[in-house]
């Protein structure tokens, strides 16, 4: 299940990462610099509110698809799941609306977090939709959908800021691409709560495993924007989107990779104990956390060794010198919060002792503020990445030990020795290398850094990734040959 969605995840997932780098390169140009830094304020605000409101129900869905599709009472899971969203947001549309009247802000502003808040539900009936295709493993669907609400909130973003709409053209774009895609999937999803009912005890169950992922979730955000609004107070609006410039441009690199590794991840861990029991968890786990350490080690250390030309490529001239300076902070921060979310926090969900993230994610929550706080005055947004990178890794060492007295992931350090080995080779070559600047140092680097690391790793067999591409040769092989 885990390399099916691996590949029919692919695409999606080079989607995203196309649209992730077109947003910064088009917006950091169709917006001012004030504009961006209202913009990523407001993308704070529309991100904790989800999380906080809606995120248990995606998680319950989630969780607990696998156990109620082989039972009696699927439509009574479907059934309350969908009603605890309709409810939430009749009360959660008014209550925001209300808090933004009353928040003493500037226009541009208050219309950028109305826009961002208003599409919050729309977004989380398209996430209930998706969680459901994700366990019950249908990656196309899923996929597709990915894909879909990339593009088109992009599309309907640029559309707007071309427009004149500013700092909310952004998250316009991103509540208009699901309600544009929900009545094309909903209805067929709403089917399966025929006849069910919402049984306020099954609920209560689903909130107690899911909510304190949805604190965790929300300790998260605070850790990706107690920065940018600290950096609004003590600074300003242009170096807070400096700084979120050069965020989303190492973050959502990182993040795409792991996003796609724990779309086929999650769900084959909960079908591997589910259905095998802690054995197969623990071949199914090794597997996974290989394959995310092939990935993601190299990619952190690729972001780092061209933050500069990439910078110079991607972001306005305006933006491009802080985000340079502060990307390779940015990138293993991003690695750190990976490995943390989509692999050894999957423990807890797992052994369904979810508050025990509350404690895990706490930690570094504060750790963040904190740092914040002592280091942003004083160094600006150097200090606010510094923050970040030390706060981040102090959430893995946490996740790691407290998940440990749940389920105990296995931590494949054979395989993390020979990558460590593939990933300073490329760096040695790639710091080596004639530096032209902007887009031609950027593929030069990025070409010839990957080649080095793929025939390094190839050669010593990391990750078992040499066994990997011999089996699939031999499967080819094997099919291409006359019967």
């Amino acid at each position: 299940m885990f390399w099916r969605g691996v590949w029919g995840y692919l695409p999606a997932n080079i989607v995203q990462g196309l649209v992730g780098f077109l947003t910064l390169v088009l917006f950091t140009r169709l917006l001012s610099p004030d504009d961006f830094g209202r913009y990523a304020v407001a993308f704070a605000v529309f991100s904790l509110t989800h999380v906080a409101v809606f995120t248990w129900v995606e998680a319950a869905m989630a969780r607990f698809w696998a156990a109620e599709s082989q039972g009696p009472s699927l439509a009574d899971h479907f059934a309350g799941l969908y009603q605890a969203t309709f409810a939430l947001t009749l009360i959660f549309l008014p209550v925001m609306g209300l808090a933004i009247w009353l928040w003493p802000m500037d226009m541009a502003f208050r219309i950028a977090v109305a826009a961002g808040v208003a599409g919050v539900p729309i977004r989380c009936l398209a996430r209930l939709v998706q969680e459901r295709y994700r366990a019950s493993g249908e990656v196309a669907k899923s996929a597709w959908m990915d894909i879909f609400t990339s593009v088109g909130g992009l599309g309907f973003g640029v559309v707007f800021a071309l427009l004149g709409a500013g700092a909310a053209s952004p998250l316009i774009g991103l509540g208009l691409a699901p309600l544009v895609l929900l009545p094309f999937v909903l209805p067929a999803e709403l089917k399966f709560a025929r006849g069910g009912r919402a049984d306020p005890q099954r609920l209560l169950s689903y909130a107690r495993y899911g909510y304190p992922i949805a604190v965790s979730l929300t300790l998260t955000l605070v850790l990706s924007s107690t920065d940018r609004i600290l950096l609004a107070v003590f600074l300003d609006e242009a170096a807070t989107g400096a700084y979120h410039a050069a965020y989303s441009l190492a973050n959502r690199t990182l993040d795409v990779l792991f996003i796609w590794l724990g779309a086929a991840g999650g769900p084959a861990l909960v079908m591997a104990l589910e259905r095998h029991g802690p054995a197969g968890l623990k071949e199914a786990a090794r597997e996974q956390a290989s394959t995310f350490l092939l990935i993601g080690i190299p990619a952190a250390v690729g972001l780092a060794l061209v933050a500069r030309p990439m910078a110079e490529f991607m972001i306005g001239e305006d933006l491009r010198g802080a985000a340079a300076a502060i990307t390779p902070w940015i990138a293993f921060a991003a690695l750190m919060s990976g490995l943390s979310s989509y692999y050894f926090g999957q423990a807890f969900t797992l052994g369904k002792r979810t508050s025990l993230l509350f404690v895990t994610m706490a930690i570094p929550a504060l750790a963040n503020v904190i740092l914040n706080l002592i280091l942003i005055p004083f160094y600006g947004v150097m200090g606010a990445a510094w923050a970040t990178a030390t706060s981040l890794g102090l959430g893995l060492t946490s996740v790691i030990l407290i998940g440990r007295r749940v389920v105990a992931l296995p931590i494949p350090l054979d395989s993390l020795i020979r990558i460590v080995v593939a990933s300073v080779a490329m760096a040695a070559v790639v710091m080596v290398l004639p530096s032209p600047g902007g887009f031609v140092e950027l593929m030069l680097d990025a070409g010839v850094g990957a080649v080095v690391y793929g025939l390094v790793a190839i050669t010593l067999n990391a990750a078992a990734v040499r066994d990997v591409l011999v089996d699939r040769f031999r499967r080819l092989k094997a099919r291409r040959a006359p019967a």
